[in-house]
This record gives structure tokens, sequence and C-alpha cells, in this order.
């Protein structure tokens, strides 16, 4: 057995049985041994699409996962999915092949390039380490949650492993929970006893296993009321005292009430710039907590009172049992239910709707696709001015249901996003938000969702412009000819590429929606949504305060 089959079989055993890819020469034969050893591949038609198809499916599924690619151009293809993979630390090994000659055309210092998006390296060296450093890469992605660059050079794939090599590869031990400090504990008990409006703000570190129910106990305890950052909308989805999202795309009536809040606990959760507004969303006289269970985390984008380095389901059990006195109303009163009750979601504030009888008011399409659309649905959103719509019109049926790949705010990444959530979750719809440029930047893996057979509903909110840019630039006056585009029939795309299509100017089009969903669904469906643009969304004054 040559090393190029032994990496690819001991990746299986340490774990992996999902790999995406494009493949070439120089990964051929390490991707076919993964097939051989059980692993499901799926081929994407651009290396860019399968690094953010293997995100997501990492991110959907809770497991580690693989992106295998060429050497060289291979791997520089995929960057940008590498990048907002390693930003958001998703478990994920890039496999790549690499050339060890400099005068090859294929020549590229690939360790460099994970360092520079800040991923990190292993490279496979040997046959007699060959197995044990596949291993490794796969141990790093896992228990430091990190996107691992795992070079192949092509010299080393074919050398001969030695027998018996295999029998070491075997799946890493998981990431052991962080255990909190019983002083950190008992702070944090006394705080959550003295507020009176506490809000709990849970991200990416609240998704795993139990820590929903426990957040919900112990805010059930204390009278807390449960807000997530983007990365975990859903999480609370259906609890009466839930305010959905924090940030830019929180409704008014839950910025108000995040606003009003003497205490503000952030669990797993960096409680950045997107999620508090820049800390306008923090009151001047809050106290403000953040657990996690990484130190290096704790008041990295903002001073906080109390850091609490730990697990986010261990540190809110023992926060329950420290807790002294019963049950408390806190900020859960009867005239804060009956407010969220009556206009938590953003679709419920009044607007005036500005569709006309060729363009249709993204907030008016996008309230009429949340009541068509099947609500066990898994959304994926592409960035740009539109992607606040779907992120706050749009439920989702918990946190897996809406997959948000945004921490390098590249635009095109939506629709490969929604092919990797709806492989993780195959019983749910896929919908993919997208806007045109991101749309036609990414049409290629319109191929790959008919390929698979996936019964996605592809929605592209089509203003013939890079939006965000029009609006921002636009009234200081700016000339606006290079982010404007001539009209574009995505539709015809998408039926080229063998979806059904519908062309979406006013509600009454959205019926050809409705049958789909009640039909049998044997393609998937593309909705060419031609939204009125004369206007910003409303959250993107607060976007371009991050730039």
């Amino acid at each position: 057995m040559n090393v190029a089959e032994a990496v690819g079989r001991a990746l299986c055993a340490a774990g992996v049985g999902q790999v995406f890819g494009v493949v070439g020469s120089g990964n051929f034969h390490v991707t076919n041994a993964m097939i051989a050893a059980g692993a499901r591949f799926v081929a994407a038609r651009h290396e860019g699409g399968a690094a953010t198809m293997a995100d997501a499916y990492a991110r959907t599924s809770g497991t580690v996962t693989v992106v295998s690619v060429h050497q060289g151009p291979g791997l520089t293809n995929a960057m940008t999915g590498i990048a907002e993979a390693a930003k958001s630390r998703t478990p994920l090994v890039v496999l790549a092949a690499e050339v060890t000659e400099p005068k090859s055309n294929f020549h590229v210092d690939q360790e460099a390039l994970a360092r520079a998006v800040g991923a990190v390296t292993v490279r496979v060296t040997s046959a007699e380490a060959a197995v044990e450093q596949a291993c490794a890469a796969v141990r790093l992605a896992v228990r430091e949650r990190r996107t691992v660059l795992l070079n192949l050079p092509l010299p080393v794939q074919v050398l001969e492993v030695p027998g018996g090599a295999l029998a070491a590869a075997a799946p890493p031990r998981p990431r052991a929970a962080v255990e909190p400090d019983q002083a950190d504990v008992t702070a944090l008990a006394e705080l959550l006893g003295q507020s009176r409006r506490p809000v709990f703000v849970a991200g990416r570190g609240a998704r795993g296993p139990g820590s929903r129910e426990a957040l919900e106990a112990l805010g059930e305890r204390c009278g807390a009321l449960l807000a997530t950052s983007a990365v975990a909308r859903g999480l609370f989805h259906d609890n009466r005292w839930s305010l959905d999202v924090s940030g830019g795309f929180a409704s008014p009536l839950a910025a108000e009430l995040i606003q009003g809040a003497d205490l503000i606990v952030g669990w797993g959760c960096a409680l950045n710039m997107w999620t508090m507004r820049h800390g306008r969303l923090i009151g001047a006289d809050a106290t403000v907590v953040q657990v996690d269970d990484e130190s290096s985390a704790i008041g990295a984008h903002r001073p906080v009172h109390l850091g609490v380095t730990g697990d986010v389901r261990l540190t809110a059990r023992e926060v329950v049992q420290a807790g002294t006195g019963g049950q408390r109303e806190g900020y859960r009163t009867p005239e804060v239910g009956a407010a969220l009750g009556a206009r938590l979601r953003r679709r419920d504030v009044p607007h005036e709707d500005t569709s006309t009888r060729e363009r249709i008011d993204p907030r008016t399409l996008t309230a009429a696709l949340d009541d068509i659309l099947p609500a066990e649905r898994v959304v994926g959103v592409d960035s740009g001015n539109f992607m606040g719509y779907p992120s706050a019109y749009l439920s989702v049926p918990d946190e897996k249901g809406f997959c948000f790949t945004q921490a390098f705010q590249s635009i095109g990444l939506g629709l490969a996003t929604t092919i990797g959530a709806a492989l993780a979750q195959p019983d749910r719809l896929p919908v993919a938000a997208l806007g045109d440029g991101g749309a036609l930047m990414s049409a290629v893996e319109l191929d790959t969702v008919r390929r698979l057979g996936l019964p996605m509903v592809v929605v592209v909110y089509d203003d013939e412009a890079y939006g965000a840019e029009v609006h921002h630039f636009g009234p200081d006056g700016h000339p606006l000819d290079t982010v404007r585009f001539p009209p574009t029939d995505i539709a015809a795309i998408g039926r080229g590429y063998g979806f059904e299509a519908v062309t979406v100017r006013t509600t009454a089009d959205l019926k050809a929606v409705a049958d789909w969903v009640a039909g049998p669904r044997s393609a998937p469906l593309l909705v060419d949504a031609k939204v009125v643009a004369d206007r910003g969304s409303w959250w993107l004054e607060e976007a371009f305060r991050g730039h």
C-alpha cells in the first residue's frame, strides 16, 4: 500500500465520513482511497464551492469533514472558503496534494497560504509517519476546533507504507468539556441573583448537546430573556421568552429589550461588534459577563466585568446548583411576555409595502415565502444588501436550521453553504437565499444541486446590482456604473441547469412556489425575485461600520 492510499484510509479510520472536492491528478488516488474506505464523496464544480460545502456540512452535522483539492491552483481556488472556515473555527481538514519542486508551474508556498488565512498545517513527510500525521490532522481539527491544511507531497505519495501501519489509526478522543472555576460559578450566580433584567446571548459555543436545555433551565430560574448570535439562530426556537437574534438582524423590540438589560451574559458568544451593534445594545449601566471554554476568547472583543472559562452546558448547570433562592420573575414580566407574543418577529413590524407591478418589496416577498415553505427547513444565506431579509424573516426550527457562513463576509458562498447543510440535514427542505451578484458568481454549483437530486429552493433577490455598494456610496453622489448591471434572466439560467424556475414580480407570482411545494419536487426550484431596489436594507449602515 502506498502513502496516498494509506492516508485516505487513515482519515476514514480517524472518523471522517464525508469528503467534498474537485479531483485532479495530485489528489486522485487519495480521494479514491477514502471512497474505498467508506467515505461519501461529493464532487463540486469549483474548489471554492467544495471548501464551503465542507465547512457548512461540518457546522451542521457536528462532524469533522474533508475537502480534497489538487496541488497549487486547486488549493488557491479554495482559499476563500478555507478562510471562512478558519475564521469560524470549523473542524475541517483540507487535504491538498503538494509539489516540492520550485520549478513546477504548480509550486506555491501552501503552508504560507494556510497561515495567511488562519488555518494550521500538517505535512506528510514520510511513509513511516504518514498514518500518524494524517490522524494528527484530524485530532487537531477536532480537539482544537481548527481548519487544518494536510499537505500531501507528490513524491511521498508513491512510497510504500510499512505493513500494519493502519492499525494505529483511530478516531481522536472528543474535546474534553472545560470545568469552570467554582469561584467564577459563585460570582455569576450572585450576579444573576441580583439582576432584575438579565439577558442571555448564546453563540456558536452554545450549539453543543444539552446546552439549550441547560440555558433554558437557568433562564427559567433567574427570569432571563434568551437571544442568540446569528450563527446560533434558532437555538431557542419556540421558547416564549426568546428574543431570536441579537445584533444587526434583531427586531426593534428585541433590540429595545437587550438595551434595557442590567446584566448581559454571553454564552459561547464573542459579543462582537455585529452581535452587540458595536456596543450600542449594551446599556450604560449593564454588567457584562462572558462564558467560553477558551480563556483567550474572554474579553477579546470588549471588556467584561466577569469572565468564566468553562463549557457552556457545565457552567449553566453548576450556576443553577449554586444559585440562592427560588425562581425569580426577572425580565419575564407579563408586559414583556405580551410584547414578545405580539411584535417580536420583524415581519410583525408594520412597513410600507413599496412593491410595484414590476418589482416586489423584499420584506413582502420573504414574509410570503416564510408562509409557503415548510417549517422543517435548513436555510443558507449569502452576503449582500439583501441578506437581512432571509436572516430575519425566514424562521428556522432549531440551531441546525440556519447556516451562516459570514465570518469573512464574502459574497458567493451561499449556494455552496446550502448544499453542504442540506447533505447534513437530508430530511429538511434546503433554502438558499442569494443576491443576484452572489448567485451569478456561484452559478456553476447549480449543476451540483441538480446532479445530487437535492429538492432545493434557491431564492435570488435580484436588484441588478451589488446593492450594498449602491446604497452605501450612492447617497454621496459617487458614480455607480461599476456596481450596476443590465437585466439578467436568472430564471432561464436555472432552467438551463435543470431547475424548475419562476420569475417573481408580484405576490401573485408566488403561486408557482406554492405549487412546487405541494408537488413531487422532482427538480429543484429557482425563484428569480425582481426586488425593489430604491433603498438599502435596515441593517446596511450597521454592516458598513465594521469596514
